[in-house]
């Protein structure tokens, strides 16, 4: 679909909206009439994605090593009356335990997806073993976990950081089938991701001086073909260890990529389009709008 295309979708579905809501029925109970089947949860606000926690009680699930990955902990929701979950793996950085990425278990969980932080084989594997453990992390959440009757096994998506990110884009390259990739200050030896297919959300460190942003993850946004969509977020003054820590901007934006694109609800578009200005949290913010 050309981007003039997509534009004219947007906009009915941005007229739709504003249709719905004259008529009194909320974006929310228009999904659940069967819109979008893979809508979870409330209509988001600015509130809703920037919150700790999210609309659904989370549970948790520890996984030993030996499944492929070093081991790592399971976040799923408890709620079982909305149907299957799109699933995250989350993988750690060069040196890393698991608890440098632990928090994106229960903040994303807390928003509807089933997400599993692990641990990598050895904290020395390149980029391309943890693409591998990502994969694998996927396959025990929807081959043998305890979740794994709650996860849609065509809706998935994959995160990391620093080498971890790496990773994330080597295994978005070798299974595109994948929804969602999201990169944070990574790293990899190769820059040039021209063949991926997976909707990726970059996010880099303007004092970044492990992975600098200009020799990694603006090359790898400026790789990524322009008719993907794909997005570049520099977090103002912070330096590569920020998505370690819970991160109100990283969790914000990559919640509402991970439902646009995951679980394809459009009720989040308008977080990431048009591109976002004026936030002292960001240096600067480039991307593809409208999204498909």
């Amino acid at each position: 679909m050309s981007r003039k295309a997509r534009w004219k979708s947007w906009a009915a579905g941005a007229l739709g909206a504003v249709l719905l809501a004259a008529s009194g029925t909320s974006p929310a109970s228009a999904g659940l009439a069967g819109d979008n089947p893979f809508e979870r949860g409330p209509a988001p606000t600015e509130a809703s994605v920037e919150a700790e926690q999210g609309p659904f009680a989370v549970a948790t699930e520890k996984v030993g090593a030996g499944q492929g990955f070093g081991g790592g902990t399971i976040s799923f929701p408890t709620d079982t009356g909305q149907g299957t979950f799109g699933a995250v793996a989350v993988a750690p950085g060069f040196l890393e335990a698991e608890s440098a990425i632990a928090w994106y278990g229960p903040r994303l969980a807390s928003q509807g997806f089933v997400v599993i932080t692990i641990a990598t084989n050895s904290v020395w594997d390149t980029p391309d073993a943890r693409s591998e453990e990502l994969l694998a992390a996927l396959r025990y959440v929807t081959d043998s976990s305890q979740a794994k009757d709650r996860v849609d096994r065509n809706r998935l998506a994959v995160m990391g950081h620093s080498m971890g990110g790496g990773g994330t884009l080597i295994a978005a390259r070798k299974a595109p089938t994948l929804k969602a990739a999201i990169p944070l200050t990574g790293w990899s030896p190769n820059t040039s991701f021209s063949d991926l297919r997976v909707p990726t959300f970059v996010v880099s460190a303007q004092n970044d001086f492990i992975a600098p942003d200009g020799t990694f993850s603006r090359p790898f946004y400026q790789s990524l073909p322009s008719s993907l969509d794909k997005a570049y977020l520099l977090l103002a003054g912070a330096g590569h260890l920020a998505p370690t820590k819970p991160n109100t901007t990283i969790a914000e934006y990559s919640i509402s990529w991970l439902k646009r694109f995951v679980d394809e609800d459009t009720r989040y578009e308008r977080f990431l389009c048009p591109l976002p200005t004026g936030d002292p949290a960001i240096a600067a913010y480039r991307g593809t709008c409208p999204l498909i």
